[in-house]
């Protein structure tokens, strides 16, 4: 059984920051890639940063300069800086892992239960 928990979403001003953490737990006998994505209402899922165990990140054009993804390795954990933040970055924020179990040993992707992050004009 594998988990991933999200916190560190709420409401804050134009131009406010956030950070949001995702903590991966259970039978876990590796991670690889973790991410972000999300979702506004009545659009598509979409992705925000990822980070492969080998340190190496992507974003999506939008949050470019503005957004930070790092991780923690010996924690299982993903987190997410968000700065210089709009109204158009309001969303649910979805945590994401591909993760090979103990219990299956195969890689399967998890997902975290989602963080509202609004921002206000």
């Amino acid at each position: 059984q594998v988990q991933l928990v999200e916190s560190g979403g709420g409401l804050v001003q134009a131009g406010g920051s956030l950070r949001l953490s995702c903590a991966a737990s259970g039978s876990i006998s590796s991670v690889n890639v973790m991410g972000w994505y999300r979702q506004a209402p009545g659009k598509q899922r979409e992705v925000v940063a990822r980070s492969s165990s080998g340190g190496s990140t992507d974003y999506a054009d939008s949050v470019k300069g503005r957004f930070t993804i790092s991780r923690d390795n010996a924690k299982n954990t993903v987190y997410l800086q968000m700065d210089s933040l709009k109204p158009e970055d309001t969303a649910v924020y979805y945590c994401a892992a591909d993760i090979i179990g103990t219990m299956t040993g195969y890689v399967g992707r998890y997902w975290g239960q989602g963080t509202q992050v609004t921002v206000s004009s």
